[in-house]
């Protein structure tokens, strides 16, 4: 018998820091990540039920939460975007990535997002910060630049997870 307290591993092989919903329609997941007067675990279930959910419409929900107050959700969001490796996050994160106003860890999570998603189309964005004067901007984007370079070669076609 498990303890269902227990963290599990997600689909995506992490140990979500709070449970997704396991209930509940996209409709009030969205609404829920929206609501700033709730408590951030609550908000954090949503967002791995939207990731959960897999579909474009919970991927650009999950878009629209970079509207939120705190850069804690923010880094959360662009990191989920990038296991969902949904195209349709990329106008997104690519905005996150270059406002200079973000906070840098959201912007690391979103160049890091951005080679998770393996769409070659971001490779000038992600060099044109490579120089960045923020470290964690900079080293994300090279990340991701080499995290690009490894799924397009033939290595990983030939590994085995």
């Amino acid at each position: 018998m498990t303890d269902e307290r227990i963290p599990q591993v997600s689909q995506y092989g992490s140990v979500d820091p709070a449970p997704p919903e396991d209930k509940g329609e996209l409709s009030e997941w969205t609404e829920t990540l929206f609501d700033e007067s709730l408590p951030m675990f609550q908000r954090m279930r949503s967002v791995f039920a939207l990731r959960n959910h897999r579909t474009d419409e919970a991927c650009l929900a999950l878009c629209q939460g970079f509207s939120s107050s705190s850069a804690l959700l923010r880094h959360e969001l662009a990191y989920v975007l990038g296991q969902m490796q949904n195209n349709h996050a990329l106008p997104t994160l690519i905005e996150r990535l270059e406002d200079e106003d973000e906070h840098v860890m959201v912007r690391h999570e979103a160049a890091e997002a951005m080679g998770a998603i393996g769409d070659r189309s971001v490779i000038p964005i992600l060099q044109r910060f490579t120089d960045h004067s923020a470290p964690e901007v900079a080293e994300s984007c090279i990340v991701a630049l080499d995290l690009l370079e490894w799924v397009a070669s033939s290595d990983f076609q030939t590994t085995e997870w």
